[in-house]
């Protein structure tokens, strides 16, 4: 079985849709180490709401986090210190999909970042979604990634298609495509299903 880590170029790029997708295409288990803010309503609770397979289990945060801000400014209010020692993966017989806060460098405490709690096992997945400065922010995060020796399992590309970025991201940055989510009007089981089917061959391949 297989961990696969669901990393952005930055906040609100499409990783928990995209996390939704990984899940239900290999019936994975799910995982958000770190939730900041939103508690009624988190990622885990949306990745629930969009999956359809009743094999998948939605395993608890080590940090619910009240505030939606960096988990280290999120975890001082909550007058805490967030603990790298403390955020252990869950123990499961499934693939396991697990998914960051924000982007990779995001603040877990004064030394660690989201990029600490990625292993040199995991299968990591980028997601980018195209605004001015995403080839910069797509490439420096594959970079990063490179450079602390983890490997880039693929790239999923999220909303309006944009060849010509896509195409230059996937050149320099060496990266395959795993797919493309487009812009949705909504975002429901029956989509999620549909992108799980198309992405399920290359999730398989990794």
């Amino acid at each position: 079985m297989n961990t696969y880590f669901i990393t952005g170029i930055g906040t609100d790029v499409g990783k928990t849709v995209a996390a939704a997708i990984v899940v239900e295409a290999l019936k994975a288990d799910y995982w958000k180490p770190v939730q900041a803010g939103e508690l009624q309503h988190t990622d885990t609770h949306s990745v629930e709401g969009l999956i359809s397979n009743s094999k998948s289990v939605m395993h608890d945060h080590s940090y619910a986090l009240q505030t939606p801000m960096s988990p280290h400014a999120a975890a001082d209010i909550d007058g805490m210190r967030i603990d790298l020692a403390a955020i252990k993966e869950p123990d499961t017989d499934n693939h396991l999909v697990i998914e960051g806060a924000g982007g990779l460098l995001v603040p877990l405490n004064e030394q660690e970042t989201i990029l600490d709690l990625i292993k040199k096992n995991y299968k990591v997945i980028v997601v980018s979604r195209h605004y001015l400065g995403s080839i910069n922010h797509t490439l420096l995060t594959l970079s990063e990634l490179r450079r602390r020796g983890l490997e880039v399992s693929g790239i999923i590309f999220n909303g309006e298609a944009h060849p010509s970025t896509e195409n230059i991201i996937k050149k320099i940055g060496l990266v395959e495509e795993i797919g493309r989510i487009d812009e949705e009007a909504l975002l429901d089981k029956k989509v999620i299903r549909k992108y799980a089917g198309l992405f399920k061959p290359r999730l398989e391949a990794l």
